[in-house]
């Protein structure tokens, strides 16, 4: 499949900017725009710091998974370890391996980048960077004091199931997880 490479017909320009909101995670904008063909229109977003996911794999191929109550949705979801990043401009592994720690008590020797996920970019300019955490050794979690999770391990194999029949609703862990089976049965054909 080959796309254009002029991107200009697609281009939305900003002609004034302001603050709706102004939270601690959240910050709203409303956006006067000119679409590309000229025409004035408005764009509503919301600007987030951005955030990391790990997808920790054991020795044994088992994830270890993370519940919890999410209150957007009013529902308990089975997600992989993430959290958004401390500061703007925090180095995004840095970021990965406290919350790999704080969640699950784990450590990694080895750390994969698997990309960039945006979850909602038509009003959400969050970026999450996923990675895959191997090589685990486990001691004391440590998590934020309004977090109330719960760690469960899930066969790699299990888990990609359940993605597959759409008991997974978290698209970060979608993600994630068909990455991480993909590319680690790409190691094994080598």
């Amino acid at each position: 499949m080959e796309f254009s490479k002029d991107i200009s017909k697609f281009i939305e320009k900003k002609v004034s900017s302001k603050l709706i909101y102004d939270g601690n995670i959240l910050h709203v904008y409303r956006d006067d725009i000119t679409l590309p063909d000229g025409k004035p229109a408005y764009r509503e977003y919301n600007r987030h710091i951005g955030a990391v996911c790990v997808i920790p794999i054991t020795d044994g191929s088992e994830v270890i998974c993370v519940r919890q109550y999410r209150y957007a949705v009013s529902d308990v979801l089975l997600e992989i370890p993430a959290g958004k990043l401390d500061y703007k401009g925090e180095d995004p592994e840095s970021a990965v391996r406290r919350e790999l720690r704080e969640e699950t008590g784990a450590v990694c020797e080895r750390l994969t980048y698997l990309g960039k996920y945006l979850g909602s970019p038509a009003i959400l300019d969050e970026c999450i960077h996923m990675y895959m955490a191997e090589g685990l050794t486990f001691g004391d979690t440590d998590p934020d004091e309004d977090e109330f999770i719960e760690t469960v391990r899930i066969p790699l194999s299990e888990l990609v199931g359940m993605v597959m029949r759409g008991e997974i609703p978290d698209g970060k862990t979608q993600v994630a997880a068909l990455r991480a089976e993909k590319l680690i049965s790409e190691r094994k054909r080598v």
